[in-house]
């Protein structure tokens, strides 16, 4: 019988959601969806010390608004829970002590100030193979030394005890097989002092618990597989383990490294997801929803760091992104973010966006610009008339404000040094005249047909038309901003603006 495909993305509390997280979620989210399975969100709040209340809602709202909830959560309970590790403590004691039984684990009773002075003689000390047998733990010491420690609560942690020179390998479903020498890792602590595992046992006893079928994660975590491997075997559960996938760095944009929040703010561009609001200092970081990303062009741009279907294709849905994902079209090599490339994205989706689609959040935006909207159906064609100029969602309120208020100020610069008593009564003209006015290329004809008539090259009347109308250089089609405009207001800013150009 086959084994039923579970994946899970198993985030820690700690802060923003990096999109490279956010990618890791959507990679595990495509392929449960793609093969019919399950797709699980659990919390590895094991590490107190960098626990950020709040940080679980956030990560939960992030998933939500990207469209990929999760079939199993500590919101939305199954079989499988507890969903938060911080729940699971009980469990992972016992596995530690299974180890040290079956000789795979042992007791550290190392002080804090001890491993500082080791590191201090050592710069570059590790526990492991090559010193355990000098420090302070139940290889070294007697089993009644180790039974009075135990008995009298001192403080001690789990380490694994990894074997001398042995070849660990297995098989990662984007890089096919990979091999390390145990000689190069050392003991990694499996339970802490406060009882808590670390991320290499917990992750083992949970996937097993969790009977997941396949890890994806970041490169990132390469040099722990082999600790796993070895957890898996030790725990006697080799035949339960997940098949592996490590996915490619998402790097920054010049290729030197993994992109980090220091590198968004640098170069000013998001790399969380939403806003996060440290609940310490109160600092805001800005996230792609808020700076004006739609939920379907930051999962599409995600999708393809790292991954394409085989062909020059680049906008998909979501549905498209299951339908077609496939692990073998995910690329070893990291993908540099480029978000002017990101920006094009969220182009493309607002453009071939339906106006009513937009219609909730460019209300939004506009209400809280100070900008009243009073006509649903003159909304909906403004969207319509600008969405083509909009690389943002903020940038509704500038390409579309004006069909909404008077513009308070024309770009005088732009009109002056070439204004004359000669364009302003063609302009009283044109406003008193207007007639044709059903249809932009009717209303162009008509404004054409009047400058000639005046002597003037219909060219020379294009950019002070738009300013009168618009307040700059910017928008759509002028003939098609004043028919929306209508005649009573187009023919009230053409009077207004004579007024200005004229001083």
């Amino acid at each position: 019988m086959e084994k039923k495909i579970r994946v899970r993305f198993a985030p820690s509390p700690t802060g923003g959601l990096h999109l490279g997280g956010v990618r890791t979620a959507l990679f595990n989210y495509l392929f449960a969806k793609k093969h019919n399975g399950t797709f699980v969100l659990r919390v590895e709040d094991t590490d107190q010390t960098r626990f950020v209340e709040g940080a679980e809602q956030y990560i939960v709202d992030c998933l939500s608004w990207c469209g990929i909830t999760p079939d199993e959560s500590p919101q939305n309970p199954g079989a499988f829970g507890p969903y938060r590790q911080s729940e699971r403590k009980a469990t992972y004691k016992q596995y530690a002590e299974q180890l040290i039984t079956d000789g795979y684990a042992y007791y550290a009773f190392d002080t804090p100030e001890e491993l500082t002075a080791k590191r201090n003689e050592e710069p570059n000390f590790l526990y492991g193979q090559k010193n355990r047998m000098t420090m302070r733990n139940s290889l070294t010491l007697t089993p009644f030394e180790v039974n009075e420690l135990l008995a009298n609560q001192t403080p001690y942690v789990v380490r694994i005890k990894i074997p001398e020179s042995e070849q660990v390998s297995f098989l990662d479903m984007i890089r096919g097989m990979v091999s390390f020498d145990t000689s190069l890792v050392d003991d990694k602590v499996l339970l802490k002092a406060d009882g808590m595992p670390t991320y290499h046992l917990a992750v083992v006893a949970d996937d097993k618990a969790m009977e997941i079928s396949h890890a994806f994660r970041g490169e990132e975590w390469l040099p722990s597989a082999p600790i796993h491997i070895l957890l898996w075997k030790y725990l006697g559960w080799e035949d339960s383990m997940p098949k592996w996938a490590h996915l490619p760095l998402i790097l920054k944009p010049d290729g030197n490294g993994k992109l980090s929040k220091r590198d968004g703010d640098r170069l000013g561009f998001p790399v969380y997801a939403m806003n996060w609001t440290d609940p310490k200092t109160g600092d805001v970081t800005k996230g792609f929803k808020e700076l004006g990303f739609m939920p379907e062009a930051f999962i599409n741009l995600l999708a393809m760091l790292g991954w394409n279907d085989g062909t020059d294709k680049e906008i998909f849905t979501l549905a498209e992104l299951v339908d077609l994902f496939s692990i073998e079209r995910i690329s070893k090599a990291g993908a540099k973010f480029d978000f002017e490339k990101a920006k094009w994205f969220n182009h493309e989706w607002i453009k071939k966006s339906e106006a009513r689609s937009l219609q909730s959040e460019v209300f939004g935006l506009l209400t809280e610009a100070g900008i009243e909207v009073e006509n649903d159906n003159l909304l909906l064609k403004v969207i319509d008339l600008v969405k083509d100029r909009c690389n943002l969602l903020g940038d509704f309120v500038v390409q579309g404000s004006y069909f909404f208020q008077t513009p308070k100020t024309y770009d005088e610069a732009a009109v002056k040094p070439k204004w004359s008593i000669e364009k302003a009564d063609f302009f009283k003209a044109f406003a008193t005249s207007l007639t044709a006015y059903t249809d932009a290329v009717t209303l162009e004809n008509e404004f054409k047909a009047l400058a000639e008539t005046k002597g003037f090259k219909p060219g020379e009347l294009m950019l002070p038309f738009r300013v009168m109308l618009v307040g700059g250089k910017f928008g759509p089609g002028v003939f098609d901003i004043a028919i929306l405009l209508g005649k009573k207001e187009t023919q009230s800013r053409i009077e207004k603006a004579i007024i200005v150009f004229s001083q």
